[in-house]
């Protein structure tokens, strides 16, 4: 059945006759079984495919009788006073949990008037509707409206619902008042709500959870620009604006469109929640796509991305044509000034661009491209004309993806792209108007798109371009503090327009089904030809696009204090050139993923690795991997560290005797060097536990020297969680003479930061306190955060076997406590940790040991049989949700 054959409630019939006395019990009884009964015919209604903003509409023309009815029982036919629906209520729109919001205008409040309102304020919550109401007189309602605008708002939409037809007339003379809010008061006070309210959604509609409402781009912007239309231009709604000049009939058709979307997203998300929510909030997003007919079509185009996609999509329509439109009324307030001329086809008033011809962009498709040079090439110029930005809007969605394939066009882009990082914030802006997804159709694809976990905050098209914004970051001077490694790179890149091909094909695949990097691979090398690159430029950025993850994986996943990591990774990236551009990819993409994913420790990880990379590729030969030149080296240089400070040669060498040699394999020379330090500092006393609160690695480092015992390391990972620290990784060695030589590097878990000194020394006190005991510490119970519930995992758990030691890889949801849930489970199997490497991403946990068998052997078929049964029960999805 189509929304428009669906039937809709019914009008309330209410008696025609109302005692003056109020409403007796038994007819509140009445009206509230009407209310219940009205609100279950309306959910269904829109079940069965009734249109949200009817339904809207038909809840607002109901309550409105019953309002009244309860008016006229409490009040009856009074001469000064009279009930006015506003908010959306006075637009004539109630959602199903929407507040009703009244405001009851009184010439006088005597004591019986205010009993009676008061009778009338009561009924309504008794009867099931949830009013929100103000009692003012006009006098109070012009004082009010003055002073703040968001009052003045609220009037505008004020409906009379009953009551004295003269106090209409108070309304108006507030609202319609010469000194009440003039237009250009007006225009700053809507924009500077608009700039707050956005700056409380990180001013991007692209949030995992977005707010329907009052989020950008959500129905509080539709809103706002009526208020705009009817308060500047005398226009009430969006065809108006059209007939004003204001808008044209496809951007008026566009909003309508997305603000149907929206409706219907908030109605279902209201009749879900069963209360007023206005964020999309994980907890409703797989129901209500489900419930709106979005299936999966395969694991990487589910469902409910594809409900979340039509979301972003109409609410980056109105953000984007929210800012367009309220540009237009700020020209249309402030007269354009003197002409200046911007080459031969542009033209300058003050800041901003206009074209001469009107119809340029028709006859010369590549200027659309072009203008947006010109404004990146003048100083001080802020942006186009309104009329400007409606004709490249009009010209875009008129030519579509011929754009694409335009030669003209296409080297434009390519001169665009060759400005470097400016050519950054012009990518941002030509998106904004729909140019870019026209040149490459390939992003228009994955406009709007999201993918359903907690890594990647945002959309793919808004990740895209914030990695764009992130490699232009590198190009500013005032960065060089945050980035200076990056800052030094990319100086020296010659060819910047590279690497910003290959940011914004990184993840231009992404929903395809496929691999996104192989596919991203193929776009990037037909759009390189298209573009006319040289052949060893298309090869650059083909390669950056199939290994833009190669960076991070390898720091994060492997040991790249060992050169044989460090050498594979030196022979896949094979120049230093490119090595430089996978660094600053890799960076600006991990930031642009999550601003909470980058840390000073994956900071430092990162620089030794391209550090490490670089000097690899300056040596033509492979580099020794001997064990012991590596274990000698690592010896003098930590030996003259510590000679430095004084220490005693013949002390050192006596205490390295206990070393085991892998210590100087695992640990670079200022680690050993401090390591040496704490251990002759402190006089033979053990357990011995050190905190470095800024190690060289970004992080805090926590040495543990103890009496080697089963059970250590699940204590201290024990202790670590309870002190609400993260472990990124932990090196479990064994000397010679039976000592523990544990070292992890921590953050902090809320923060993600290294520890203060403060918090080192109770890091520090409180672990050692522990550690006397030979009690097992169990970790702290907390409770999993409402966001993970929504996406947990069926543990996978694989095992290898090398060099004499069991290597398992565990990737699983993640929830506080993990890790140390993880080594309990390990120890009671009578399995030993020697080495760990850490990974979180978003809710998924990737995580890395090194294990033997309590007689230091690899696992057998039988433990690991058993420990993977064991992690599986511990961790896995029931566990996590009880």
């Amino acid at each position: 059945m189509t929304s428009s054959a669906v039937p809709l409630p019914p009008l309330p019939r209410l008696p025609v006759a109302v005692p003056r006395s109020g409403v007796s019990t038994e007819a509140r009884v009445a009206l509230r079984q009407l209310v219940g009964d009205l609100d279950r015919a309306i959910a269904l209604a829109f079940r069965d495919g009734a249109d949200a903003a009817v339904l809207a509409q038909r809840r607002s023309e109901s309550v409105t009788r019953i309002v009244a009815h309860v008016w006229m029982a409490c009040l009856g036919e009074v001469g000064d006073a009279a009930l006015f629906a506003i908010g959306g209520f006075g637009r004539g729109l109630l959602f199903p949990y929407s507040d009703i919001d009244l405001l009851a205008l009184v010439q006088h409040a005597d004591a019986s008037r205010l009993r009676a309102l008061e009778q009338c304020f009561a009924t309504f919550w008794d009867i099931g509707l949830k009013v929100g109401h103000a009692v003012r007189d006009p006098a109070q309602c012009k004082t009010l409206a003055a002073a703040e605008a968001s009052v003045f708002t609220s009037l505008l939409d004020a409906r009379r619902l009953a009551g004295d037809p003269a106090l209409d007339a108070s309304l108006r003379a507030i609202v319609e008042a010469p000194d009440m809010w003039p237009p250009q008061a007006y225009l700053q006070a809507r924009l500077a709500e608009r700039d707050a309210r956005y700056a409380r959604f990180d001013d991007t509609a692209y949030n995992l959870e977005p707010n329907l409402k009052d989020g950008p781009g959500g129905l509080r912007t539709l809103d706002s620009l009526r208020w705009l239309g009817r308060r500047l231009a005398h226009a009430a709604d969006f065809p108006d604006m059209v007939t004003e000049g204001l808008l044209d009939p496809a951007e008026c058709d566009t909003l309508l469109q997305a603000e149907a979307t929206l409706r219907r997203y908030r109605f279902a998300l209201h009749l879900e929640a069963r209360r007023p929510e206005e964020r999309l909030l994980f907890d409703y997003q797989r129901a209500l796509a489900a419930q709106l007919g979005f299936e999966d079509e395969h694991e990487r185009n589910l469902g409910v991305e594809q409900f979340m996609q039509g979301y972003y999509r109409a609410a980056s329509q109105v953000e984007r044509l929210g800012w367009q439109i309220a540009e237009r009324f700020v020209e249309m307030l402030e007269p354009p000034s003197v002409a200046q001329p911007v080459g031969a086809d542009f033209v300058r008033y003050g800041a901003r661009v206009a074209v001469c011809d009107p119809d340029l962009f028709t006859h010369r498709p590549a200027a659309l491209v072009d203008i947006f040079i010109a404004r990146l090439d003048q100083k001080g110029v802020i942006g186009f004309t309104a009329d400007t930005m409606r004709r490249v809007h009009q010209a875009t969605a008129a030519m579509g993806t011929q754009l694409a394939d335009d030669p003209q066009v296409l080297a434009s882009f390519l001169q665009l792209l060759r400005h470097g990082a400016p050519a950054v914030d012009a990518l941002w802006r030509m998106n904004r108007h729909g140019l870019l997804a026209a040149i490459l159709p390939a992003f228009g694809k994955v406009f709007g798109r999201m993918q359903y976990d907690l890594f990647h905050v945002y959309t793919v098209d808004e990740h895209t371009l914030r990695v764009l914004r992130n490699v232009a970051r590198f190009a500013d001077a005032s960065t060089q503090a945050e980035f200076p490694l990056a800052c030094e790179v990319w100086a020296t890149l010659p060819k910047p327009e590279v690497l910003l091909l290959a940011a914004l094909f990184h993840d231009i695949a992404k929903g395809r089904g496929g691999d996104h990097s192989v596919l991203g691979e193929e776009d990037a090398r037909s759009f390189g030809r298209k573009l006319g690159l040289p052949e060893e430029d298309i090869e650059r950025v083909a390669w950056l696009v199939r290994w833009h993850l190669l960076m991070s994986t390898t720091a994060q996943r492997q040991d790249i204090t060992d050169p044989d990591v460090v050498h594979r990774f030196a022979e896949s990236v094979a120049g230093r050139e490119r090595l430089g551009q996978l660094y600053l990819l890799t960076i600006a993409d991990i930031i642009g993923t999550s601003p909470r994913l980058w840390n000073a420790w994956k900071d430092r990880l990162l620089a030794d690795l391209y550090t490490a990379t670089r000097y690899a590729l300056r040596r033509e030969a492979k580099p020794s991997s001997g064990a012991v030149a590596r274990v000698q080296v690592c010896r003098e240089q930590a030996m003259a560290l510590l000679m430095a400070d004084g220490n005693d040669r013949m002390a050192v060498e006596r205490l390295w005797d206990s070393f085991p040699m892998v210590s100087f394999l695992r640990h670079r020379p200022e680690q050993i060097a401090w390591q040496s330090a704490q251990i002759l500092s402190g006089q033979g006393k053990l357990p011995l536990i050190s905190v470095n609160p800024l190690s060289v690695r970004g992080s805090t480092e926590l040495f543990v020297y103890a009496p080697d015992r089963d059970g250590l390391f699940a204590n201290v990972t024990a202790m670590l969680d309870r002190l609400h620290f993260s472990v990124m990784e932990a090196r479990v060695l064994s000397s010679p003479d039976g000592k523990a030589m544990d070292t992890f590097a921590l953050l902090e878990a809320e923060t993600q930061k290294p520890a203060s000194p403060e918090r080192a020394e109770e890091l520090q006190q409180r672990l050692h306190r522990a550690l006397l005991q030979s009690a097992q510490i169990m970790p702290s119970r907390r409770s999993m955060s409402r966001h993970l519930k929504h996406f947990q995992m069926t543990p996978r758990i694989d095992f290898k076997q090398s060099d004499g030691r069991t290597q398992m890889a565990l990737v699983c949801s993640d929830r506080p406590g993990l890790l140390a849930a993880v080594t309990q489970v390990m120890m009671a199997c009578e399995v030993r940790v020697h080495d760990a490497r850490i990974a979180t991403f978003g809710e998924r946990v990737e995580d890395f040991f090194q294990l033997t068998d309590r007689r230091n052997e690899p696992l057998s078929e039988t433990q690991q049989q058993r420990l993977w049964q064991a992690l599986r029960e511990r961790i896995g999805p029931q566990s996590l949700s009880a």
